[in-house]
């Protein structure tokens, strides 16, 4: 599970061969003891949580960088390493 992108406190991460679970491209972020499956298309929780301010700075992001994170989605899902993408 690599990490793509560090900031604030918040790991950003994409699982390898993902796939499956949410069928959906997604990105999995992590902050203190919160952990969320988000959406790359839409920005929104797929499951668990992570407080307001911090998915607002994940959104905000999402939407920066939402071409690389495709790119990288397609990369993990074949079970190849994705690129590191700015943090915000």
């Amino acid at each position: 599970m690599p990490i793509i992108s560090m900031f604030y406190g918040i790991i950003i991460r994409l699982y390898l061969m993902d796939n499956q679970h949410h069928n959906t491209p997604h990105i999995h972020a992590k902050y203190a003891e919160f952990e969320a499956s988000i959406s790359i298309d839409e920005g929104e929780i797929l499951a668990g949580q992570l407080p307001r301010k911090q998915l607002r700075l994940v959104q905000a992001w999402i939407e920066l960088h939402r071409d690389e994170l495709i790119a990288d989605w397609e990369l993990a899902v074949e079970g190849e390493k994705p690129y590191k993408i700015n943090p915000l």
